[in-house]
């Protein structure tokens, strides 16, 4: 048995509100982060990822604020990202609560960061994010929120960011973001089989069952999902109870 799989909820933040969007457009509210991040943590999740989606350095004041209350209020793991461009930045959200850091546009335009992180705070803090999408020549990673592709490639970037030092790796395919049909798990498994680090699953879920299919058929370490939790279509309580009923390892 290896360890137990985790469910995370993802909140996206966008001018101090949670929003939702499909395929990374078409954004719509779903509440307040704090609030949201202290009903998930009574929950149930085992974890809750925080992204300050269109970070920018007037912001950054506004959203370390919002992290340190939504620290205050839940008590499992919390990451954070969303305007992470050096040491700094990373200091600053361990310093307001948060337990890792989430690193995705900055690691691919400067990988040593990654380095930098890992060696200064240790792997367990630094969670690379890869935006990627099912391209005509392969699943390619996307930069600035899912706006510009870059020529690395999903499984090359995550290797290249677990051999610097990335503990886990958090991929989002943006085919299948909002989409709620299910997982990339093609691509998830692919992933697992090339790391040794946890892959957390990130776009498509719409069902239970889909949970249940990137554990199996993904083995994915983690799924995370955001709308069919902020808008009860899945309660994290009767999504666990369903997924130990089906043989996955998960803490209830």
């Amino acid at each position: 048995m290896g360890l137990a799989k985790r469910i995370i909820p993802c909140l996206d933040v966008k001018d101090g509100m949670t929003v939702k969007g499909t395929n990374f457009i078409n954004l719509r509210q779903a509440g307040d982060p704090v609030e949201l991040g202290k009903a998930y943590s009574e929950a149930g999740a085992d974890e809750l990822v925080f992204l300050d989606i269109t970070a920018s350095f007037e912001g950054r004041k506004t959203f370390t604020e919002m992290v340190t209350r939504v620290a205050a209020e839940i008590n499992i793991p919390f990451t954070v990202g969303g305007g992470i461009n050096e040491l700094e930045d990373v200091e600053r959200l361990l310093h307001a609560g948060a337990d890792k850091v989430s690193i995705n546009s900055a690691a691919l335009r400067r990988p040593s960061l990654i380095n930098e992180i890992a060696d200064r705070f240790g792997s367990q803090v630094c969670v690379c994010a890869i935006d990627a999408r099912h391209d005509h020549d392969g699943w390619h990673c996307y930069l600035k929120g899912g706006r510009e592709r870059t020529e690395r490639t999903l499984i090359d970037w995550a290797m290249e960011a677990e051999q610097r030092g990335a503990g886990e790796i958090l991929f989002t395919s943006m085919d299948h973001d909002g989409v709620k049909t299910g997982f990339a798990n093609e691509a998830i498994a692919q992933l697992v089989d090339k790391l040794s680090i946890p892959v957390i699953a990130s776009g498509g879920a719409g069902q239970k069952e889909h949970f249940l299919d990137t554990f199996i058929h993904g083995h994915a370490d983690a799924a995370l999902a955001a709308s069919v939790f902020h808008f009860g279509e899945i309660k994290i309580d009767e999504l666990k109870t369903y997924l130990s009923n089906n043989g996955v390892d998960i803490r209830l």
